[in-house]
C-alpha cells in the first residue's frame, strides 16, 4: 500500500514539474524581437531585401519622433535610400499601454506620410501600401510593416507576440 501511495505521489509531482514548465514558455514567447525580424529575413528575402536595420531607440526618434523612454524594445528594418520606395518593418515593445498607444499613433503618422508620397508618384506602390498597416499585437507592441507580402510578414508576426 504504501509503495502505491508512493508512486502516486511521485507521478503527481512529475506533472507538477511538466505543468510548470509549460506555463514558463508561454510566458517567453514574445522574448525576442530581433528573432522575429530574422525570420521574416529568413522566409520573405525578397521584401527585405536592401533594407537597414535600426539599432539605436535614438533611431526611432528620427525616423518616427517616438520618445525613447516610452520603449521597452524594438526591432526594425527600414529603407535608408530616399531614390528607392519606403518599406518599413518596425515592431515596437511599449513600456505600458498608454505608450503603446502613442507610439502606434506615430506610426500611423508615418504611414499616411508614406501613402501621400506614394499618391502623387507611383500608383503600384501606393496599391502595395494601402494593403499594409500598422496594428497592435498583444498588450504592447505596436507594428509598421509597409512591404509586398504584408500578410505573411504579419503573419510571423503575430504568431511570435500574439
Amino acid at each position: 500500500m504504501k509503495k502505491i501511495i508512493a508512486l502516486t505521489m511521485a507521478a503527481l509531482m512529475m506533472i507538477a514539474v511538466f505543468a510548470g514548465c509549460g506555463s514558463e514558455k508561454s510566458e517567453s514567447k514574445a522574448a525576442s524581437l530581433n528573432e522575429v525580424l530574422t525570420q521574416i529575413n529568413k522566409d520573405f528575402p525578397d521584401a527585405t531585401k536592401g533594407l537597414t536595420e535600426l539599432k539605436e531607440k535614438s533611431d526611432l526618434n528620427r525616423y518616427y519622433s517616438i520618445d525613447e523612454s516610452k520603449v521597452d524594445d524594438f526591432a526594425a528594418e527600414i529603407n535608408t535610400d530616399s531614390s528607392k520606395a519606403s518599406l518599413e518593418i518596425v515592431i515596437v515593445k511599449a513600456k505600458d499601454s498608454d505608450a503603446r498607444d502613442e507610439i502606434k499613433e506615430k506610426l500611423t503618422n508615418r504611414y499616411n506620410a508614406i501613402l501621400s508620397q506614394y499618391a502623387s508618384y507611383s500608383a503600384d506602390q501606393l496599391k502595395m501600401a494601402k494593403d499594409c498597416g500598422v496594428t497592435e499585437v498583444g498588450d504592447n507592441y505596436a507594428v509598421l510593416v509597409v512591404a509586398e507580402d504584408y500578410d505573411g510578414i504579419t503573419e510571423i508576426i503575430n504568431g511570435k507576440l500574439g
